[in-house]
């Protein structure tokens, strides 16, 4: 079930940037693109809202007094440009507070707030492996689906360098590119082969061919450094022996 959406900001540039983030995600729809509080106000009386993604500083009303105006407001996350809002709005209840510019993955973790508040939500698109590798030779045309940008997106198995979770949002990393997601990392665990790639933290599955050095705190993987999770530490340095990543 998507959760549908409304901005409302009166800058042009920051209604396109939230749109664009908006529209990468699967399990939100835009809506309502407003330019002031009094469109907001004719979006709610004619649609469904689930989430605002709300400006503050605008003319004639603010975000703030938008909201207070509000009898039963859909869950709300502030976007601006000024710190100083940031203990009334939590105040009101909203989700998050976003300061301007935002990033992506900034915006990500706020839309996981919500989703977090909303158990029943099931994943959109489960990954599946299409085709799995009987020996050294097949792994290289092993691959996996994965649902983003609103497409099915191939990705060979082989050119995975990590996974990392982002809450409800898994991020793939290769060489050439990043995938953004709406998966658990744990179910994309179960259907990996485990001799290939290892969670080596809570938030993390590398590929163990990527590894180029490790340390008992760490893996490196092309330019970056990813931690061994305290829990995950015995097995991982066992692992990595077994493998004969580090010479003794």
């Amino acid at each position: 079930m998507k959760l549908r959406c409304m901005i409302v900001d009166d800058e042009p540039l920051a209604l396109d940037v939230l749109e664009t983030f908006v529209q990468r995600l699967d399990n939100l729809e835009l809506v309502c693109r407003c330019n002031n509080a009094v469109e907001a106000y004719s979006c709610l009386q004619s649609e469904h809202i689930d989430l605002i993604f709300l400006d503050i500083q605008m003319p004639k009303l603010t975000g703030i007094d938008f909201l207070k105006s509000l009898a039963h407001p859909p869950k709300v996350i502030f976007t601006t440009a000024y710190r100083d809002y940031a203990v009334e709005g939590f105040e009101l209840n909203a989700v998050d507070y976003l300061l301007k510019p935002i990033a992506f993955e900034r915006f990500l973790k706020a839309v996981s707030k919500v989703s977090a508040q909303e158990p029943q939500q099931p994943v959109v698109v489960q990954p599946s492996i299409i085709q799995v590798a009987n020996s050294p030779s097949d792994y290289k045309e092993t691959f996996i689906y994965l649902k983003a940008d609103k497409k099915m997106v191939k990705v060979m198995l082989a050119d995975i360098l990590y996974i990392e979770s982002l809450k409800d949002y898994i991020r793939v990393k290769t060489e050439t590119k990043e995938i953004i997601s709406y998966q658990k990392i744990s179910f994309l665990e179960e259907k990996l082969p485990n001799d290939r790639f290892l969670r080596i933290h809570r938030s993390f599955i590398v590929a163990l061919d990527k590894i180029q050095a490790f340390s008992a705190t760490a893996v490196d993987i092309g330019k970056s450094e990813i931690p061994i999770g305290r829990f995950y530490k015995n097995e991982v340095l066992q692992v990595l022996n077994q493998n004969n990543l580090l010479e003794t």
